[in-house]
């Protein structure tokens, strides 16, 4: 075992030995040849590309040279492509502090039984006249950041579980297609995260519209990992014990306090809103939201297919229909 696998249990060493093909005897090798590739890139800055960095990227492509690269690539051209969004991008940043507290993301306290971190996504919570999707997107994101610290999460990865009870159409009407794609591009083609599944509960039949617009753009592995469960709790529980759920998803805890994870970040500062003006808070967040369109949100050739995009430009300009429940 090398310095760089020091945080891993014996358990979750042998997870990335089969798993991810991890081998801690060609593990220096392994990230050389991804730090090597960043030559052939010289349009990104790549501003930051030590061992323990570059190894989250090979074990979220199971040490995959060429996909850990591209990974990496993505992950620092999305960045370049939104800078807007990485501005103040710090959990006392006002639109991203606001959207901590209200619980975008929460954390279980309990990983599930293969080890992964449990968020959980409240959509109901989100408070439209104090912050805007843009700053949940940048609020999850940081989250990730900080959790992705963890080597033994980048072994062993997340479930997220969004409750969409409550979640009106109005607020749904804002999930446009950019909107989403800018949240896809983020999240599945740019981080160095393995998610192991992605539940939704209590989905009205609009969210299930909307999945039918996003599910072009999932790859394969991720659309096989989303689970519409509706108002059938029992299918979740077959997948994660109630024994570590909160009450709001049928399970034997109290119900989940969503500051939980926000007080974590944030510490001594949760409280203090001296700094919230809602008429100036998150300012290049909410122009990035206003001005998000299918010209501005162009992907380059490594990332998006020119077929995949033609069909986004398309879902733009129709109307959503209802969708039968999967209930």
């Amino acid at each position: 075992m090398t310095h760089l696998q020091a945080g891993l249990s014996p358990e979750t060493l042998e997870k990335a030995r089969l798993e991810l093909n991890e081998n801690p005897d060609t593990l220096h090798q392994d990230i050389q040849e991804v730090r090597d590739m960043v030559i052939t890139r010289p349009d990104i800055g790549f501003l930051r590309t030590d061992d323990a960095f570059i190894l989250r990227f090979l074990r979220a492509r199971k040490f995959q040279h060429f996909e850990a690269f591209r990974l990496l690539a993505q992950y620092f051209e999305y960045r370049q492509q939104n800078l807007d969004m990485f501005k103040s991008f710090k959990a006392t940043d006002p639109g991203i502090k606001q959207a901590l507290k209200d619980g975008f993301p929460g954390g279980l306290a309990n990983l599930d039984h293969y080890g992964r971190k449990i968020l959980v996504l409240f959509a109901a919570n989100w408070d439209q006249s104090r912050y805007t999707l843009v700053d949940i997107l940048r609020a999850i994101l940081l989250s990730l950041e900080a959790m992705i610290e963890d080597p033994e999460l980048q072994v062993n990865g997340f479930v997220l579980i969004i409750d969409w009870s409550n979640f009106t159409f109005k607020q749904a009407s804002k999930l446009t297609p950019s909107m989403l794609r800018l949240a896809i591009e983020g999240l599945q083609d740019s981080f160095p995260a393995r998610f192991g599944g992605i539940h939704f509960v209590n989905q009205p039949w609009y969210i299930h519209a909307l999945y039918t617009v996003i599910r072009p753009f999932l790859k394969e592995k991720t659309r096989k990992r989303i689970f519409l469960h509706g108002n059938n709790l029992n299918s979740l529980h077959q997948l994660i014990h109630p024994e570590i759920l909160p009450s709001e998803f049928g399970g034997m805890l109290p119900p989940y306090d969503m500051g939980t994870w926000a007080r974590t970040l944030l510490d001594h500062e949760y409280d203090d809103d001296s700094e919230y003006n809602v008429d100036s808070y998150s300012t290049p967040a909410k122009e990035l939201e206003k001005d998000l369109s299918p010209k501005s949100m162009k992907r380059s050739q490594s990332v998006v297919d020119p077929g995949v995009q033609k069909r986004l430009d398309k879902n733009e300009e129709e109307n959503m229909q209802p969708l039968l429940s999967l209930d």
